[in-house]
């Protein structure tokens, strides 16, 4: 009998339907009730066994975690709780899970950390948090790749292994072939790169962006989705090592049209996540009430996970210049009763809970800030008129602070000639960059989306290493 799905059977199900069913056993109870998943929901189905007229040794089998099939009639239930109970005609263990064993891990029918199911990692998936988390990301993926296609951009593949830093940090993961013990010599006592596998120094790549700058150069609109590496000793909720970029570049597109693009783009992915994971968000939306119950008032949400996606469907975004808002901040009563931990002058870069300031408390909705001090953004965003600041843009969501940073990209040769000296950056090492400023240039834009800081938001989750399957933090790189 060819098996149906739990996500189906319970939407298409009809009484005397006989069906065959697999998953893994959620909890057995009095020997009788079985609730069964397969990953395709977050909702169970409830098997009912004939447990007097069962093998015991069988029975015994049926334990937490174990996998099985079962094939049986679906029939109205008689307890609360569900439409249909699946009443068991033959059942097959399909892999065991010793109690015992069971007992030791996450897979426990009990209340667990985050910390220990990260521990766990290769068993969280099979948690009803997990599962609703990865489902959630998978649909938070696909509305990225649904909406570039839908609206005509053009999917690039660039490179991991780079000998390029897009974002002039220096924070890069080297990758070489070079004996780490006895490396090769140049004569003034410097690693001979040039014997390396590549012939020069590469590392693993911080961005795809400028790369996708010469794709969209000469197809109109692109996107990049890759993986992108810092290494930065972050050891934060809201880092790591190893996350995904999504960085769409737009040629002819101003800083207004890149801003445009980028608020119509968070809100279709919120729209998306609701409209197609319903009951995935509405499980995190009443675990995040649960948790937050037990919190003092001033560390819960101001609004649930329901209410922040709705937010962003529903609002406008605010716009505003860093010089504004940063006279917002100063003329602020947490500003004016030295609550803020980091200063607030004109120079210095906005800090997260300066960004959740104006977002939460002042606009009360997700807010864009333009026009930053070219002193601490990229060599590559356009110089404005007045020689100070750049085109820049930064979104900024209730919850999360930063979830998007991008600009209008510097066309005009001189200009970027005298950034990269300005950022130390060798011109022989950027000439191919540098090369498409001389034939054709035009004006263009992009911006940068932190997938996994999207997936946070999607998802409610408070930390950043429980929205990718296995996370690269300092110190851990298991599973």
């Amino acid at each position: 009998m060819q098996r149906i799905e739990i996500k189906e059977l319970l939407a298409t199900a009809n009484f005397g339907d006989k069906v065959n069913v697999k998953g893994w056993v959620k909890a057995f109870r009095q020997k009788r009730f079985i609730q069964l998943n397969d990953g395709s929901t977050i909702n169970n189905v409830q098997a009912v066994i004939d447990f007097e007229n069962t093998d015991e040794t069988l029975l015994k089998r049926i334990s937490t975690g174990a996998a099985i099939s079962i094939i049986g009639t679906i029939e109205e239930s008689q307890g609360a709780g569900q439409k249909f109970d699946l009443i068991v005609e033959s059942i097959e263990i399909l892999g065991d899970a010793d109690p015992e064993e069971v007992n030791k891990t996450i897979l426990a029918p009990k209340r667990h950390s985050l910390e220990f199911l990260r521990e766990q990692a290769h068993l969280r998936f099979r948690t009803n948090l997990f599962g609703a988390v990865f489902r959630i990301r998978h649909a938070t993926s696909f509305a990225i790749h649904k909406y570039f296609n839908d609206k005509g951009y053009y999917h690039i593949a660039t490179p991991i292994v780079t000998g390029s830093d897009a974002e002039g940090a220096g924070e890069m993961f080297r990758v070489s072939t070079l004996d780490p013990q006895s490396p090769p010599l140049t004569e003034d006592g410097n690693i001979d790169w040039s014997q390396d596998f590549f012939g020069k120094e590469t590392n693993l790549t911080v961005s795809g962006q400028l790369e996708a700058e010469l794709a969209a150069m000469a197809l109109g609109k692109v996107y990049t989705f890759g993986p992108t590496f810092r290494a930065e000793n972050s050891n934060t909720a809201r880092h790591l090592a190893e996350f995904w970029m999504v960085e769409p570049e737009v040629a002819f597109n101003d800083i207004v049209d890149n801003m445009d693009l980028a608020e119509d783009f968070l809100s279709y992915i919120c729209k998306y996540v609701m409209d197609n994971c319903a009951d995935d968000i509405q499980f995190l939306n009443d675990r995040e009430l649960k948790e937050d119950s037990k919190k003092p008032m001033a560390e819960r949400n101001p609004m649930s996970l329901i209410e922040r996606l709705t937010f962003v469907i529903d609002n406008d975004f605010e716009r505003i210049t860093y010089t504004e808002a940063i006279d917002l901040l100063r003329n602020s009563k947490p500003y004016k009763k030295k609550k803020f931990k980091y200063p607030v002058e004109w120079g210095t870069d906005l800090q997260s809970e300066h960004e959740r300031y104006l977002v939460e408390k002042h606009f009360k909705k997700p807010v864009i800030i333009r026009d930053y001090p070219a002193s601490f953004k990229a060599f590559y965003m356009r110089l404005n008129e007045d020689g100070k600041t750049v085109g820049a843009m930064d979104i900024l969501f209730p919850g999360i602070g930063e979830i998007i940073g991008g600009s209008q990209r510097e066309e005009r040769y001189d200009v970027l000639v005298e950034k990269c000296k300005a950022f130390d950056i060798p011109e022989e090492e950027m000439w191919w960059y540098l090369d498409t400023r001389k034939f054709g240039t035009a004006p263009h834009s992009g911006f940068g989306l932190g997938f996994e800081r999207m997936v946070m938001f999607t998802t409610g989750m408070a930390n950043i290493r429980d929205v990718i399957p296995f996370p690269r933090t300092p110190g851990k790189a298991e599973f």
